[in-house]
């Protein structure tokens, strides 16, 4: 269907046989609504598309050897005609400029297009067509641009609307069901769907194709001859896994089991859910206060930090109590039980007291409202840790948390448009305070980030301290801002705010991708130290302990 093809759409002017064209970013027809009122508009559009890349295919000039027409037989009339026109417009043209040539210029308005002989260069049918045509001309280019101004919105539309989703449709590690898989005049089809010989013979899962323990593969894929074919199968075992067996022409011999090909046919939920190690989330708010997520020190250290990770993937954070806090190298190795700790621009693992001694906020006993880290990096920490070790002479200072998936989710509910527009509109930050350094990310990224391939939130980024430009025209900037407001109008409310006094030998640690943090302002003397875990460092553990090295690796040639 043509709602399904992917089109370029052109905005064209008619100028006097020529056309004034503005590209519209190539506008997918796949984004407009399946009843868009526009449809009969497109449909009439590019008829006067055709026409127009018909009409630029006449050549114009000046010259008098120039001008032509669609009619073959017109040919003769209007190159004399195109001639004679050409040579009263240069007389005129030399008469206009003699009579201008006065110290005080008059301002010259532009010539005006004969339209009334745009006839004889396009010849009278396709004139006709054209007047008939340009009526649709400005309306077509007002609902064009209003698509191609929500086209960040409509981007979704074969795959749904954004989320936030606080559960997995399938368990991660879980059963995949086992669709029938035969052979078929040497093809190999999963659920009638034919499996390509390329990417089978890719994914050989033999020992000289695929490294046993680090699935890397072995072989040089564009070795494989293009014309590669099955020269003879069979199938070993029997029950629901057995192992399909195939002979290349290459003479390479090739296995593999009936579950491994099911996952070709999985869905794209299931492998979001694979990757991301997805559980059940649970979105809070002030009265988890009550009972807030804990883990033992000893527990972590002496064992593995399993609970405490899942924790962290449950509920966005998780305190570690017990905590040795004479000497900030234990709250270290805490961390790098987890995994490496990340270096930036202020170190890597962190000991401070408020000098502002890295020219950031963070570093003075002013209050900061709920934000999330290193908004100004192309991938923002992913954990981050707090280790109160001392507060002498002083009092506040107690720490803000905030769910900013369940504020996220609020905000969907109540106002889908401005959730709409902090998941659409790009917004750029920056990390200007240390001499020499301004860091800033290749492009900007919206407050709420998703999952492209099934629209699943995945990151918050909100930090207005480090906020740059707004990814829009001037004229449009005021959407984003009433959008953020609302955002953070959800955030502030006193229900959302989880508010909690760090003590010495309790390690806050939380998802820097879900949970914003703040605090109040203090006075004295406070000494902290804590660090940042990179992302897909503690997804990869988190995924090994919970599901398993198997689960977690056999879906690696479909994920």
């Amino acid at each position: 269907m043509w709602l399904n093809e992917i089109l370029r759409i052109r905005l064209v002017a008619p100028r006097y046989g020529r056309g004034h064209v503005r590209w519209l970013k190539s506008i997918p027809v796949l984004m407009l609504l399946r009843n868009h009122p526009t449809s009969e508009l497109l449909r009439q559009y590019t008829q006067v598309s055709k026409l127009y890349l018909h009409l630029t295919s006449i050549r114009l000039s000046s010259s008098s050897s120039t001008g032509a027409t669609v009619g073959k037989e017109q040919n003769t009339q209007v190159d004399a005609q195109t001639a004679s026109a050409s040579s009263t417009a240069q007389k005129q043209r030399t008469q206009d400029v003699a009579e201008t040539k006065t110290p005080q210029q008059e301002k010259v308005e532009a010539p005006k297009p004969r339209t009334d002989r745009l006839d004889e260069y396009l010849g009278v049918e396709n004139m006709n067509k054209a007047k008939e045509l340009s009526t649709f001309t400005k309306l077509l280019a007002y609902e064009l641009n209003k698509i191609y101004g929500h086209q960040r919105f409509l981007k979704r539309l074969l795959r749904g609307m954004y989320r936030v989703r606080d559960h997995p449709f399938t368990p991660p590690g879980g059963r995949v069901n086992i669709p029938r898989t035969e052979f078929r005049e040497d093809k190999l089809y999963v659920d009638s769907r034919l499996i390509p010989n390329i990417w089978l013979r890719d994914n050989c899962q033999c020992g000289s194709c695929m490294h046993d323990t680090t699935k890397q593969r072995l072989l040089d894929t564009f070795s494989i001859p293009k014309d590669i074919s099955i020269k003879s199968h069979w199938i070993e075992g029997e029950g629901e896994d057995p192992t399909f067996k195939i002979e290349w022409s290459d003479g390479h011999e090739s296995r593999y089991l009936r579950s491994f090909l099911a996952q070709t046919t999985t869905t794209e939920d299931f492998k979001a859910i694979q990757r991301q190690g997805l559980v059940e989330l649970n979105l809070w708010d002030s009265r988890i206060a009550s009972n807030p997520p804990t883990q033992a020190y000893h527990h972590v250290m002496s064992r593995d930090p399993k609970k405490l990770l899942r924790k962290i993937r449950t509920h966005g954070f998780c305190y570690v109590d017990g905590t040795p806090s004479e000497n900030p190298l234990f709250t270290k190795m805490l961390l790098e039980r987890i995994s490496f700790i990340r270096e930036t621009h202020y170190g890597g693992f962190y000991d401070f007291t408020a000098d502002l001694a890295s020219n950031d906020t963070a570093y003075t006993n002013i209050a900061l409202e709920a934000h999330t880290d290193t908004t100004y990096f192309s991938d923002p920490a992913g954990l981050q840790a707090f280790h109160l070790l001392s507060h002498t002479d002083g009092e506040g200072g107690a720490s803000l948390l905030v769910d900013g998936f369940k504020a996220a989710e609020e905000l969907r509910q109540t106002d889908r448009k401005a959730y709409e527009i902090l998941s659409t509109v790009n917004v750029h930050a920056h990390a200007s305070g240390n001499e020499g350094i301004s860091i800033q990310p290749y492009r900007g990224f919206p407050v709420l980030e998703h999952d492209t391939a099934t629209g699943d939130l995945l990151r918050v980024r909100w930090n207005s301290s480090d906020r740059a430009s707004i990814e829009l025209p001037i004229e449009e900037v005021e959407t984003w801002y009433d959008a953020a407001r609302k955002f953070d109008a959800i955030l502030k409310k006193k229900e959302n705010e989880y508010w909690e006094q760090l003590v010495p030998g309790r390690v806050l640690i939380f998802d820097n991708w879900r949970v914003l943090h703040g605090r109040s302002s203090f006075t004295g003397k406070r000494r902290i130290c804590g660090g940042y875990v990179n992302r897909d460092d503690w997804i990869s553990k988190f995924k090994m302990l919970e599901f398993g090295s198997e689960d977690v690796l056999k879906g690696l040639a479909v994920n």
